[in-house]
């Protein structure tokens, strides 16, 4: 349904923002690095988002002559009256964060909104280890009861003794994998193969950490590949995707995140289904559907117009095939510049119904390719030099 205070575009009921306004950078928490190669990345994404949406842009919060709306004031101001602030956060805001910046709906920025803060990091994917278990507030366990079948057997753990149960039945079906529940791009992670190593790698978590964010702790694949499915929407323009990341080495020869190559359509899942794709695609995209229907379901107060899935393809320890979603982003992430660069390419050409968009991270002094739209080539001082660039072409 759209919403009441925007007009409805010809011919369909999603809103159109007519206002001038702006596309506002958000940091969040006390990790921000205005410096860092992540804030030249969201700041160059926002300079995007902002042009689609034919409003300016700032990298100031608030934004100089848009202050930003409280929701003390939403009642007494209607919308119409006020110049329309577009938040790009660099992390899924919870309600409290939301209702604070006078975020009402997808419309009001590039990311989404939770109703609990633990909803914002991987620990939504699994169940407890039993019913008594620690949990956050806000617990809700009918999510990770309706999406088993579409994870990798595992588990959530808030506390350390949690966590050696869990991992100790993880174990019975092979190696595991351990992973903070608000890490991100791999970081946070350990593979634990025998029942030896689960004293040393547990003693390496953080016990208020623990509690905030808690664990995940899950079956371990070989021969892995991930695929990037999802959905974006920024102002009239819907895209729906399907692809892989790539990783590559960094400085210190760690394996990281090294880009993502996407097939994206215009329009939805519905829309991506009706494209011939490769059978594993075809089966990411269904289980990423799934996942999204449920939380839209089981979690009262939930939106977002940016939502990512990473659905992992590998063998498990008795040689099976195994699939199954990792994690959600609702969040401005790594392949936000493929999908922004779609975007545009949609925009330009009203008849572009399809693209091939890539973006692509190079520690060290490689030259982008011709026509390469480049967002951030710079030395780093936490990871070194890094360029940052993405491409796109029809597929049509």
């Amino acid at each position: 349904m759209r919403r009441p205070d925007l007009p409805a575009l010809e011919g369909g009921d999603r809103p159109l923002a007519v206002l001038r306004g702006v596309a506002v950078q958000h940091p969040h928490g006390d990790a921000y690095r205005p410096e860092s190669h992540e804030a030249a990345s969201r700041a160059a994404v926002t300079r995007k988002l902002a042009r689609l949406l034919d409003y300016e842009w700032s990298a100031e919060f608030p934004a100089p002559g848009f202050p930003a709306p409280r929701a003390s004031t939403l009642a007494h101001q209607p919308r119409a009256h006020q110049p329309h602030v577009y938040f790009v956060p660099d992390d899924t805001l919870s309600a409290r964060e939301a209702r604070d910046l006078g975020i009402r709906d997808e419309c009001d920025l590039f990311g989404g909104v939770v109703p609990h803060a633990y909803m914002k990091g991987k620990t939504i994917t699994h169940a407890l280890v039993s019913a008594d278990a620690c949990a956050p507030p806000g617990w809700q366990p009918r999510l990770p009861e309706r999406i088993a079948d579409l994870v990798l057997p595992g588990y959530s753990a808030f506390s350390l003794a949690d966590a050696s149960c869990a991992l100790t039945r993880a174990l019975a079906l092979g190696p595991a994998r351990v992973k903070l529940g608000d890490g991100i791009g791999g970081g946070g992670q350990a593979r634990v193969d025998g029942p030896g190593q689960i004293g040393a790698v547990l003693g390496r978590l953080d016990d208020g950490q623990l509690q905030r964010h808690g664990v995940v702790i899950e079956q371990h694949l070989e021969e892995q590949a991930t695929h990037s499915v999802g959905l974006a929407r920024v102002g009239e323009l819907r895209i729906a995707y399907c692809g892989t990341q790539r990783q590559t080495r960094n400085h210190q020869g760690h394996s990281v995140y090294g880009g993502s190559d996407l097939v994206v359509v215009r329009g939805g899942f519905d829309e991506l289904l009706a494209v011939a794709l490769p059978a594993q695609d075809v089966e990411a995209v269904r289980l990423a559907r799934r996942f999204d229907d449920e939380v839209s379901a089981q979690v009262p107060g939930f939106f977002a117009s940016r939502r990512n899935y990473d659905v992992i393809l590998g063998r498990d320890a008795g040689g099976r095939e195994r699939q199954g979603v990792l994690e959600q982003s609702w969040r401005i992430g790594g392949a936000s510049p493929a999908e922004v660069a779609a975007m545009e390419a949609f925009r330009r050409d009203g008849e572009t119904r399809m693209v091939r968009a890539s973006c692509t991270e190079v520690y060290g002094d490689e030259e982008p390719p011709a026509g390469a739209d480049v967002h951030y080539s710079n030395l780093d001082a936490r990871v070194g030099r890094l360029t940052k660039y993405s491409m796109v072409e029809p597929l049509e």
